[in-house]
C-alpha cells in the first residue's frame, strides 16, 4: 500500500498492511519565515517518512495581523508566550475587520505550504493547521473570552463571523497548491473550558461552517485538545479522524472506536513516554494501542504536538513500531446506534 491508500482504508475501516503513523511538532523560530518553516516540514518529513504530514505554523498565525504580540521564551511545545492581547472590549470584537489571507501571516503560512507540498513525497498528504474560532478569539483575548463570551454574546458572535470567514477564505487559497486536507484544532470542547451549552452556540455552529465546506476527497483530522473533553459532542462532525490525549483523558481507543465511524488517532502518551520515557515504552504503548483497537481504524500517533525537545531515538521508534506490528485483525468495533 502506498501512504494515501493505506489512510483511506484506516479511516474506511478496511485492512491496512500496517497502521499508519504520524507525529507533528513546532518549529519555533523557523515558523516566523515562510522558506524556513518549509524547510523544517521538508526535513522532518524526509528523516521520518510520516503517512500524512501536519504542518505547523506559529499557533498564531490565523491572528497574528490583529495585533497578537508574542514572543519565543522556550516553551518545550515549541509555542510562543503571549505579550499582549489585542481585544478586551465588546466593540473590539464587532470591529475585527475581514483580513486580505494572501498578504501577512496567513500568506507566509501559504507560501511555506506551496514548497513543502512541492517538495515531499506526493503520495504523503499535507495538512494545514486550522485553529477553531473560538480557539482563534482566544488567542485574541486571553483571559477575557469568557468574561466577554457571557456578558457580550452577541459581539461574540460578530467577531467568530468574521474569523469563520477568515477562515474559509485561507482554505480555498489553498486548494491550487496541493494541499489533501485540514487539522481542524478544536480547543474549548472541554469541561476545563466552557459548558456543553456554550460550546453548542459559540463553537460547534463555526465548526461546521468550516468542516462542512471542506472539498470532497480531503483527508481532515480534528483535534480535541485538553482533558474531560465532550468527545461524544463533536463526534458527528464530517472528518475522517479524530486526534485526543487518549491516554490522560476519557475516552479510550476502544470505547472512541464506538462512538466515531472514522479513524483514531493515539496510543502514544505525549509526555511521560514520549519525551521522558525510552524506546522500549514507546514500543509497548504503540503495541497496547493496536491491541485495543484490534489495528482497524487506527492510526499511531500522540495525543498532541511532539515535545520539541524528545530524544530522536523515541520518534525513530514511534516510526518503527508500526512495520513490527502484529496481523491486523477484522474490525471487532462497533458504533453505537
Amino acid at each position: 500500500m502506498n501512504k494515501r491508500e493505506r489512510l483511506a482504508a484506516a479511516y474506511n475501516g478496511q485492512p491496512v498492511d500496517r497502521p499508519p503513523v504520524a507525529l507533528w511538532r513546532h518549529f519555533p523560530g523557523d515558523d516566523q519565515d515562510a522558506d524556513d518553516l518549509a524547510a523544517a516540514h521538508i526535513h522532518f518529513q524526509r528523516l521520518h517518512d510520516w503517512d500524512f504530514l501536519k504542518v505547523t505554523p506559529a499557533s498564531t498565525f490565523m491572528v497574528d495581523d490583529y495585533g497578537v504580540q508574542t514572543a519565543w521564551r522556550g516553551n518545550e511545545e515549541g509555542t510562543r508566550d503571549y505579550v499582549s492581547f489585542p481585544v478586551a472590549q465588546a466593540e473590539e470584537l464587532t470591529a475585527l475587520a475581514l483580513l486580505d489571507v494572501m498578504t501577512g501571516s496567513y500568506a507566509l503560512a501559504r507560501r511555506a505550504l506551496q514548497q513543502i507540498c512541492s517538495a515531499v513525497d506526493p503520495d504523503a498528504t499535507v495538512l494545514q493547521t486550522i485553529f477553531s474560532p473560538l480557539s482563534q478569539l482566544k488567542k485574541l483575548a486571553g483571559r477575557r473570552l469568557l468574561p466577554l463570551l457571557r456578558l457580550h454574546p452577541q459581539a461574540v458572535q460578530v467577531a467568530l463571523a468574521t474569523l469563520t470567514a477568515n477562515s474559509l477564505r485561507h482554505i480555498e487559497s489553498l486548494t491550487t497548491i496541493g494541499v489533501g486536507g485540514i487539522f481542524y484544532a478544536v480547543q474549548h470542547a472541554s469541561a476545563h473550558q466552557m459548558s456543553r451549552a456554550e460550546y453548542a452556540v459559540f463553537g460547534r455552529p463555526f465548526d461546521l461552517q468550516i468542516l462542512q465546506a471542506l472539498p470532497a476527497g480531503w483527508f481532515n483530522v480534528l483535534h480535541l485538545h485538553g482533558a474531560d473533553v465532550y468527545f461524544d459532542d463533536v463526534a458527528d462532525y464530517p472528518v475522517q479522524a479524530i486526534n485526543w490525549h487518549d491516554r490522560e483523558t476519557w475516552p479510550d481507543l476502544t470505547t472512541a472506536l464506538t462512538r466515531f465511524p472514522g479513524a483514531v488517532i493515539g496510543g502514544i502518551r505525549q509526555w511521560d513516554t514520549l519525551l521522558r520515557g525510552a524506546p522500549a515504552q514507546i514500543r509497548a504503548e504503540a503495541l497496547d494501542a493496536c491491541v485495543q483497537t484490534g489495528g482497524q481504524r487506527f492510526i499511531l500517533g500522540t495525543g498532541c504536538v511532539a515535545p520539541i525537545t524528545a530524544p530522536a531515538a523515541n520518534l525513530r521508534a514511534l516510526r518503527q513500531a508500526v512495520e513490527t506490528m502484529p496481523s491486523h485483525r477484522p474490525a471487532a468495533h462497533r458504533m453505537q446506534d
